[in-house]
């Protein structure tokens, strides 16, 4: 028997995920903790000698305080899903596109600006821009803007923080592409853009191409995450990655809470985590062959492969 605590903010006290995988593992007998950051206190310099806790798990919002309580566990010894120093390079957007652009990933030209009169500055050549928080989660204040002139409008747009991001439109369908890593296959679905509300989509599955498989699986490693999702667009030259995110909703995964629960303890047994330096890459900033050959494969019809 393993003994858990999810830390869970209140916004997601009433979600399906990750509630559901932790009433998952309390069915299957494990002791479960659900530990709320804006409703209790941890005596944080304790935590070794207070938490018994096999692995501690997060569900936050960005700028969130369960983040600090997750790295507070990490700091103090304790195993954590994901890894705690991981996260933060995934939640700062401004972080992911330069570790995304240092491995060879194919992620948008990315500005950073802390005021929307910044902007002004991008040059033309580079327009259209989606402008988004550079905390930002779940589309939230995503914006496409078509010309300089339409800046404008994003002056009386204020954001919690006030950081932003600017990065170049890749023209594509209409619609996101969402592949979600459950700790051990990977699931593709189709969703709606918030760039392109007109386009209807309904959410589901898709099979999954071997090549953005093995493009999902070398994220994973570059940026050391176990559970996450990516996603992705496809654009006049293939895939472009958008956005990566710490456990993300496993929306339209079959039967989700137990393929993630049984990832988060074998992961709580040390088995398998992806903590560590990331893929080397080679000189063209691709991964090597042999690695390659060590992605998921697709075939035909399915949804989900192992990792």
């Amino acid at each position: 028997m393993k003994k858990l605590c999810f830390v869970l903010e209140d916004c997601y006290r009433h979600d399906n995920m990750p509630l559901a995988v932790a009433h998952r593992l309390i069915e299957w007998g494990h002791d479960v903790d659900i530990l709320d950051p804006m409703n209790s206190i941890a005596r944080v310099s304790d935590l070794l000698r207070d938490s018994d806790h096999d692995a501690w798990i997060l569900k936050s919002v960005s700028g969130g305080p369960g983040l600090s309580l997750l790295e507070a566990a990490a700091a103090s010894g304790l195993r954590t899903i994901n890894d705690a120093r991981s996260i933060p390079a995934v939640r700062d957007k401004a972080v992911a596109a330069a570790v995304a652009r240092r491995h060879g990933l194919p992620f948008p030209l990315t500005y950073f600006a802390a005021a929307p009169e910044l902007l002004h500055t991008v040059p033309l050549e580079h327009y259209p821009l989606v402008v988004k928080p550079a905390n930002g989660s779940s589309g939230r204040c995503v914006r496409l803007v078509a010309t300089p002139h339409d800046l404008l409008d994003l002056q009386a747009w204020t954001i919690d923080d006030g950081w932003l991001l600017a990065q170049t439109y890749v023209p594509n369908p209409g619609v996101d592409i969402k592949v979600y890593n459950t700790g051990d296959e990977l699931y593709a679905t189709v969703q709606r853009s918030p760039l392109h509300p007109d386009i209807l989509a309904e959410g589901h599955l898709i099979t999954l191409s071997s090549d953005l498989a093995r493009l999902v699986t070398f994220i994973g490693v570059v940026f050391r995450l176990d559970l996450y999702g990516v996603d992705v667009v496809e654009g006049p030259n293939g895939w472009v990655v958008v956005d990566v995110n710490d456990f993300p909703s496993f929306n339209w995964v079959p039967d989700a809470p137990a393929r993630v629960a049984r990832s988060v303890l074998r992961l709580a047994n040390g088995n398998g985590s992806a903590a560590g330096p990331a893929l080397g890459v080679d000189t063209a900033g691709k991964p090597s062959r042999d690695r390659e050959a060590d992605a998921p494969a697709a075939t035909t019809g399915r949804t989900g492969y192992a990792t």
